[in-house]
């Protein structure tokens, strides 16, 4: 059976539309999966960079998250906790990443790692203020899990007050954003990470300021010093400078993205074990720092986590002393 030609004269112009329009909506779906040329120039492996591995993978989350209708935000965010977060002289390392496609805005930022503990005597998994060794997901472990997160809801916490000039003090208000994470990541929740402001109140105590909104039933508020450590670690969360979170915060309040943080354990057991695998890589100036990276199950790392906790009950909790000169 011969196929006949048909004459465009037949097809008409109105058809000759519809199959130019097809193939051009064809060509706008399947675009997304390949990096814009504005974005492919931050790519490399310098300061202020975003590595090619941590960019597909983030973006490749952010636009499943979109196809499901679960994230409207117009950026993403990414982070690579196998770069040094301190560069010394006072400069820290910018791993943490905004990314706003439509607006073909690219920002590289700082953020803390996880500190992880030293549990003497039984396991040290800490991490140093430069570059993190070691990795997991378990309870209490204060460790930075890599994987696959979105933004959720926020919470504002009264925290104390602090000194800000002659007789002027002001309340510390802390926005904490939890993030849900999935696979290894999937307990974020119950670890309690998201991300904030790195700072912290120091050395508190008690005033009497009965007219205070925070004021206990016996008229006392807590005051303390400001503490910020954005050149250190933290607890598991992802931490900024203050006035990145609050830029962050603002972007997130109520419109939820997703967070993809490097590297996940299979990127870790592929650069101790010597083979990288397809995708992974680790920072050049870290790797040479730690020697090899480690990532630390839960089922391996909670039981002696849980032990040590029952070797070394925490005191009881003290109540704040009275601040002098109060």
């Amino acid at each position: 059976m011969r196929l006949r030609t048909v004459p465009l004269g037949v097809i008409g112009v109105f058809g000759l539309l519809i199959i130019i329009a097809l193939t051009a909506s064809v060509r706008s779906f399947a675009a997304p999966s390949a990096v814009p040329a504005w974005l492919q120039a931050h790519v490399g492996d310098g300061d202020g960079q975003i590595s090619q591995v941590v960019l597909e993978r983030a973006r490749a989350l952010y636009l499943k998250k979109v196809a499901q209708g679960a994230v409207k935000n117009s950026c993403y965010f990414a982070m690579d906790a196998t770069r040094p977060g301190d560069l010394g002289n006072g400069m820290l390392g910018r791993r943490y990443y905004v990314v706003c496609e439509a607006s073909q805005s690219f920002r590289a930022i700082s953020s803390g790692h996880g500190g992880g503990r030293n549990l003497k005597g039984t396991v040290d998994f800490s991490n140093g203020r430069r570059c993190a060794k070691n990795f997991g997901n378990a309870m209490d472990s204060e460790l930075t899990a890599g994987g696959a997160y979105m933004t959720r809801e926020a919470k504002t916490s009264f925290k104390g007050f602090y000194r800000t000039g002659a007789k002027q003090d002001t309340a510390f208000l802390r926005t904490f954003i939890q993030f849900d994470g999935e696979g290894e990541a999937a307990n974020a929740r119950q670890r309690v990470i998201g991300g904030h402001a790195a700072q912290v109140m120091r050395g508190m105590c008690l005033r009497k300021n009965p007219n205070s909104s925070y004021a206990d039933h016996d008229g006392m508020v807590p005051f303390g010093k400001l503490v910020d450590y954005a050149g250190g670690r933290s607890n598991g969360c992802t931490s900024w400078s203050a006035a990145d979170a609050a830029q962050l915060i603002a972007m997130v309040k109520d419109n939820p993205t997703t967070l993809y943080i490097y590297p996940e354990s299979r990127d870790i057991a592929a650069v101790a074990s010597g083979h990288s695998a397809s995708g992974s890589y680790w920072n050049a100036s870290c790797l040479k720092e730690i020697g090899t990276p480690k990532f630390w199950q839960r089922k391996t790392l909670e039981p002696m986590i849980a032990q040590y906790k029952a070797d070394h009950p925490a005191p009881p909790p003290q109540p704040l002393p009275i601040c002098k000169g109060s």
